[in-house]
């Protein structure tokens, strides 16, 4: 069973920093490439990073110089340090595992910034 297990949100104030996690099972992680996607209320779900299998990374232009992702293929775990955080980062963040035809997505967890 395929679990994709995400950690990390919280209440933060404009220009805090956040570290999410992910911590996958069930897959074979190193295959795969890892990614971070949001959805604010009332928007659709968008691309935040990605990092494939090799380490290569891309990035939305709305969080590039701000955000970095990670992985750890000894843990099974992808990150995404966020720093310089805006009231508009504010979303519910999912992480998503891809290889050829098969897609995963956790639960998500929610990241709120506001003063």
């Amino acid at each position: 069973q395929v679990q994709l297990v995400e950690s990390g949100g919280g209440l933060v104030q404009p220009g805090g920093s956040l570290r999410l996690s992910c911590a996958a099972s069930g897959i074979i992680f190193s295959r795969f490439t890892m990614g971070w996607y949001r959805q604010a209320p009332g928007q659709q779900r968008e691309l935040v990073a990605t990092i494939n299998s090799a380490g290569a990374t891309n990035y939305a232009d709305s969080v590039k110089d701000r955000f970095t992702i990670s992985r750890d293929n000894t843990k099974n775990t992808v990150y995404l340090q966020m720093n310089s955080l805006k009231p508009q980062d504010t979303a519910l963040y999912y992480c998503n595992a891809g290889f050829l035809y098969t897609n995963y997505w956790g639960q998500g967890t929610q990241v709120t910034v506001s003063s």
